[in-house]
């Protein structure tokens, strides 16, 4: 049976509240693991795990990384919040620096606590101790999941978060942030000064001034996730709306786009969906800045994407003809 958790507000965190850019790679990485037990799978993740199963090379890559994840983000009412540090924000390769850099007193209590569920195998338990080799092993076997499970779904992940995201924009702009609230999926609730959410479990968050950061995410299915421990930045990770997980007929549009303006401008396009800077787009395309300019002056040209300056960065985002040209490849 679920329980509620009561996130209650006051007016400086209606106006510290904000809304992720992009989706979280750390949390996508978590959340994966977790629909390879899903006795139903929604027909949304079903292409996805049937490309992974049909791909031998990605399914070995991919299995220290799952074994970790499946010791350490059991199901069940309990996983450590260092699995999904803030730096995941920065990209996968910041975040995974800043969950390597946890301090050994933060590691010994999450596992302590982890342990009081769920049984920590030998192999595993030299990690409380902030042991080297284990948190080698560790960041090495998450980059490879990561690469080999979220990275070629990435760009399907993105346009479903970037929609949601342009959703909750648009209820921003009517009504300011009680109405993004109030526009949040049904499983949550905006009661004023109080979010209800459904929950594994009931519990209180009082956000105390410090708003909070709403993460819409891909991989998240059934009801939103918050941090464990209240004295860390609150987050609440929620699913996307069902109809925004692309149908996977967007799969075969963009090969065809592919064709059509090439395959990194394509990735291009899609990575701009809800706005990107010069630096993340090469970041996450692993090309230069010198290749993105070049990519963006394009399809700048096209009429497709807009390029404007948020302060010391260039800042891409589509135009509307870039955004249907998206929703319908074909």
């Amino acid at each position: 049976m679920l329980g509620i958790l009561r996130i209650h507000f006051d007016s400086g965190d209606l106006a510290r509240t904000v809304l992720a850019r992009t989706a979280d790679p750390a949390w996508e990485m978590l959340l994966s693991r977790f629909r390879f037990n899903d006795r139903h799978m929604p027909l949304a993740f079903r292409p996805w795990m049937q490309r992974l199963r049909a791909d031998p090379e990605r399914l070995a890559r991919m299995r220290p990384g799952a074994r970790w994840l499946a010791t350490l983000a059991p199901h069940g009412p309990y996983f450590p919040d260092f699995l999904t540090p803030a730096d995941t924000g920065q990209g996968f390769d910041a975040g995974l620096d800043a969950l390597l850099s946890t301090p050994r007193t933060r590691l010994r209590s999450e596992l302590r606590m982890l342990a009081r569920h769920h049984r920590i195998p030998d192999w595993a338990a030299p990690l409380a101790n902030g042991d080297v080799a284990s948190l080698h092993r560790l960041g090495s076997a998450l980059k490879d999941y990561h690469e080999a499970v979220v990275e070629p779904q990435y760009d399907i992940i993105q346009a479903g978060v970037g929609a949601d995201r342009a959703r909750r924009a648009d209820a921003i702009l009517a009504s300011g942030v009680e109405g993004l609230l109030t526009s949040l999926p049904s499983l949550m609730r905006w009661r004023p000064p109080v979010l209800e959410v459904d929950y594994k479990v009931d519990r209180e968050l009082h956000l105390c001034g410090r708003g909070i950061r709403l993460v819409p995410s891909y991989f998240c299915y059934r009801h939103p996730i918050a941090l464990v421990d209240p004295e860390l930045p609150p987050v609440l990770v929620y699913p996307i709306d069902q109809d925004l997980r692309w149908p996977q007929t967007a799969v075969a549009g963009r090969q065809r786009l592919e064709a059509l303006v090439g395959r990194t401008r394509t990735a291009v396009l899609y990575a701009t969906h809800s706005g990107a800077t010069t630096t993340q787009l090469a970041r996450l395309l692993r090309v230069s800045p010198a290749s993105v300019s070049r990519h963006t002056g394009v399809l700048r040209d096209a009429g497709l994407i807009t390029t404007h300056r948020h302060g010391t960065a260039v800042m891409h985002t589509l135009t509307p003809l870039g955004l249907r040209l998206l929703e319908h490849p074909g």
